[in-house]
């Protein structure tokens, strides 16, 4: 055979190795590692910003329904502040046995009920509300809510108030 007629062969490099090696494995297990931390973060400001959200939320629910129970009961008060502003009493003026009340105890079984669900709605039953009467044309109600929560690695108080005015024809 020719020389010239054979073909050319190239000469061969020796055969990459194929695959990853170990650190590059660890270095994408790192990687992947971190990433999921973050997301876990995440979620876990997500679940405190949605719990916190929720407890805003009851407090201006329950702030509205004590507003509308003295906007319902305007009688209650002869302009003295006490019927709203006083002692709350469960005088059984609402359910199945409810007897027949005064306005006056009315407003006091109203705030026994409201203060049973502001202790009841929101974080562990930290809540608290009060009513404070301003005398005036119309006369002036100021609701706040308070209740505690978490915050970062200590406990904060929160708050929402409104004010709410009743005519009182």
């Amino acid at each position: 055979m020719n020389p010239s007629t054979q073909p050319r062969r190239m000469p061969r490099r020796p055969a990459r190795p194929r695959g990853f090696t170990m650190i590059e494995m660890l270095v994408a297990l790192v990687v992947l590692a971190v990433g999921m931390l973050g997301v876990a973060i995440l979620f876990g400001i997500s679940l405190h910003s949605g719990s916190s959200a929720i407890s805003r939320m009851q407090a201006v629910n329950l702030a509205a329904d004590i507003a509308d129970r003295i906007r319902a009961n305007r009688r209650a008060d002869n302009g003295t502040g006490t019927a709203y502003g006083g002692a709350a009493a469960d005088n059984g003026c609402t359910g199945a046995g409810a007897v027949s009340c005064t306005p006056a105890q009315m407003a006091a079984d109203d705030l026994y009920h409201w203060q049973r669900q502001l202790s009841q709605s929101i974080g562990g039953g930290t809540a608290t509300g009060t009513v404070i009467f301003v005398a005036g044309t119309p006369a002036t109600y100021t609701i706040t809510v308070a209740w505690k929560e978490r915050a970062g690695t200590g406990v904060a108080t929160l708050q929402y108030q409104m004010q709410v005015q009743v005519p009182t024809s």
